[in-house]
């Protein structure tokens, strides 16, 4: 799925993960409380969009879910978190655009592969083919889509990886008000796939950036295991970069499985990349930043 710039995949040097317990220590509010401005409800509307979509969304959920846009919109005029302020726009093209991953992701899985209609994998189906496992969401800006689906699916083990550390303050905030429990990692994208604790570690890879998919897959592979997936979320224009970045899928151990085009309300396109770990990762992977601008896959 297609994104303007709220992804970073390199920035500052690395630190080690932030464990919810941490949280307090390593989150400074430096700005006092500031009175909630009235923002629109967009419950009823992410209700709407939801049940459309067959994707569950409790009425907690949605109250969550409107607490992060309010936060959104508030630290947004601070620093730049989004360039989608708009209510209704945030519904759609945030928070629906991050939770269909689940929907869509089941195509991904084979699902309906089996002979399983539409219908029969909505609703908690789709939830229990999450429960328990983990996704990192590399690059994750103001946390589309990891921090929608941890929302969405609140078994799923969730780590937010960001270059900046002011995005990943955002997301603590936002975690803490809304009781979520996430690890965030403050790290280069390249230098968390050779952290230990993240290496080869997850189940799912997400990325929702403009990044070419050449680098993009250097940046996210590294960080799922053998028979985990890498899931891009694109536009249209990934054809043409799959087609560039056969071979770099190969050195790193991966194989296209699925390409699952759909449309957001309002008509944008957007595309699922399932790109499947299919052989061990080489010790060579991911290579130092230098490398990866000079010479890419």
């Amino acid at each position: 799925m297609k994104q303007t710039a709220d992804k970073a995949l390199s920035g500052k040097k690395p630190q080690e993960s932030l464990p919810e317990r941490d949280r307090k220590e390593n989150f400074s509010r430096n700005d006092p409380e500031e009175p909630r401005e009235a923002v629109s409800d967009i419950r009823p509307l992410l209700n709407t969009l939801f049940s459309e979509a067959g994707i569950p969304c409790t009425p907690k959920q949605a109250d969550q879910l409107q607490r992060y846009m309010e936060l959104l919109i508030q630290w947004n005029q601070k620093m730049n978190l989004t360039a989608i302020t708009e209510p209704e726009q945030v519904a759609v093209k945030h928070f629906l655009d991050s939770g269909l991953l689940l929907q869509q992701c089941l195509l991904v899985l084979g699902m309906l592969g089996k002979g399983k209609q539409a219908a029969e994998i909505s609703g908690e189906g789709i939830l229990s083919e999450f429960s328990g496992k983990r996704l990192i969401d590399v690059g994750t800006g103001a946390g589309f889509p990891g921090l929608v689906l941890k929302i969405l699916c609140p078994d799923l083990q969730v780590t937010l990886l960001d270059s900046l550390q002011k995005r990943l303050t955002f997301l603590g905030e936002v975690a803490k008000e809304l009781e979520l429990t996430v690890d965030l990692v403050h790290a280069r994208a390249e230098e968390g796939g050779r952290m230990p604790s993240l290496r080869c570690g997850f189940d799912f890879a997400t990325a929702r950036a403009v990044a070419p998919m050449n680098l993009l897959a250097e940046y996210c592979l590294p960080f799922v295991k053998e028979g985990g997936w890498f899931l891009a979320l694109k536009g249209p224009g990934i054809k043409e970069e799959l087609e560039q970045a056969r071979g770099a899928l190969g050195q790193l151990g991966g194989a296209l499985e699925v390409l699952q085009e759909y449309t957001l309300p309002g008509g944008d396109q957007r595309v699922l990349a399932g790109i499947r770990r299919v052989k061990p990762l080489s010790s060579v992977y991911p290579r130092p930043t230098a490398k990866i601008k000079k010479k890419p896959l």
